[in-house]
C-alpha cells in the first residue's frame, strides 16, 4: 500500500508527522545547517546539512550541499553527496547530481540521477559509534 501524503497548512505530512520548518521559495540560505526534527527547503540552499531528522527538498528547490540526514525526500535538485541513514526517496521531479549512501532507496520514473550508489545496512552508523566508544583514543 502506498504511503499517503496529505497537505495541512501547505506543509506535507509524512509518516513522521507535519514538517516543522519550511524555507519558502524566496528563501536563500548559505552556510552550514543542522536540525533535529524536520525541514522542507523550497528555495536555494548552499552549504552543508547534517541532521538526525527528516529533510524534504521541495519541487523547484535547488540545494548545493553535502547532506547527512536520517531520511531525505527529493522533489527538487541536489548537487552534492547524500547520506540518508534510514531512507532516500527521489520523486519524479527530483534531480540528484552526486553520490548516495542509504539503507533504503526509492527512485521514481523520470528521475535524473548522476552518481554512484552505496547501499548500507540499517544500524551501520550505530555499530560505528559503538566501536568508536570501545576503542581508546590515542594522544
Amino acid at each position: 500500500m502506498a504511503k499517503k501524503i496529505i497537505q495541512i497548512n501547505n506543509n506535507p505530512v509524512y509518516e513522521i508527522g507535519m514538517v516543522t520548518t519550511v524555507f519558502g521559495k524566496d528563501t536563500e540560505f548559505y552556510g552550514d545547517l543542522s536540525f533535529k526534527k524536520s525541514l522542507q527547503i523550497n528555495g536555494l540552499f548552499e552549504g552543508e546539512i547534517i541532521s538526525d531528522g527528516y529533510l524534504v527538498v521541495g519541487e523547484g528547490a535547488e540545494v548545493k550541499a553535502n547532506i547527512k540526514a536520517r531520511t531525505v525526500i527529493v522533489k527538487g535538485t541536489i548537487y552534492g553527496n547524500v547520506e540518508a541513514l534510514t531512507k532516500l526517496e527521489i520523486e519524479t521531479t527530483g534531480k540528484l547530481y552526486g553520490n548516495i549512501r542509504t539503507s533504503k532507496l526509492k527512485i521514481a520514473d523520470g528521475v535524473v540521477f548522476e552518481g554512484n550508489c552505496e547501499m548500507i545496512k540499517d544500524g551501520v552508523r550505530k555499530k560505528a559509534e559503538i566501536q568508536k566508544k570501545k576503542t581508546p583514543e590515542t594522544v
